[in-house]
């Protein structure tokens, strides 16, 4: 990851501190792309680009294009920003399907597109998406968010298919994340069965790095031991 430019959406957040730190480390240099107001100022290897709402295709744009402005090239697109809601299809707002899609597919969908000329002129070019194993077969409780996922699990393939060649395209698929929150939420569950975080970052770094050349079109189980 030595000397990489690198753009993390949602890198605020419980997932994205740890991928962005992790990258740094590497040696790679992180731009974050945040709903929230900027915190940091900008520095060779770091840049927090805040209010941003990646929602907005024009916002995207820019802030894509101001990232890779600020570091003279872009090499890998990491997507973390999203949500996620439990309610059941029964009881809950319908509402929250259209607030899922909007946060966890069309955010990464205007991050990818504004992302992509650059990309393609690195000539490693790697966009990292964050899909769910709840995507894959939902439970009780899941629809909404599953199907916002499944969502980012078709835009990785079709990316993937598209770019093919040019761009890898790639995605890892979380059980449950062992964040503050989730632990919040689920007292009594077993945490050390979840995956960390930073397991979760090992596995989105690889398939950021030049080592996963050859892998395009994965959607990648990161289960832990659930």
């Amino acid at each position: 990851m030595h000397g990489k430019a690198i753009i993390i959406t949602g890198a605020s957040g419980a997932l994205g501190k740890v991928v962005a730190d992790a990258a740094v480390a590497r040696g790679a240099r992180v731009a974050g792309i945040n709903r929230a107001a900027a915190k940091g100022g900008a520095t060779a290897d770091r840049i927090d680009l805040g209010g941003v709402d990646l929602s907005d295709a024009a916002q995207a744009l820019q802030a894509v294009d101001a990232a890779a402005a600020h570091f003279g090239r872009l090499d890998a697109l990491i997507n973390i920003a999203g949500a996620f809601t439990f309610e059941t299809v029964a009881d809950g707002d319908p509402k929250t399907w259209q607030r899922l899609y909007t946060i966890n597919v069309t955010t990464a969908l205007n991050a990818s597109r504004a992302a992509i000329p650059h990309l393609v002129a690195s000539g490693a070019g790697r966009i990292v998406n964050i899909g769910a194993v709840a995507a894959l077969q939902a439970n009780a409780g899941m629809g909404a968010y599953a199907a916002s996922k499944a969502g980012v699990h078709r835009l990785t393939e079709a990316l993937a298919a598209e770019l093919k060649g040019k761009v890898t395209v790639n995605a890892v698929l979380p059980s449950i994340i062992d964040t503050p929150a989730n632990r919040r939420d689920m007292p009594k569950a077993d945490f050390t069965a979840w995956v960390t975080a930073d397991e979760l970052a090992n596995v989105i770094l690889f398939l950021a790095s030049d080592a996963a050349s050859a892998v395009t079109g994965a959607l990648l189980p990161v289960r832990g031991r659930v």
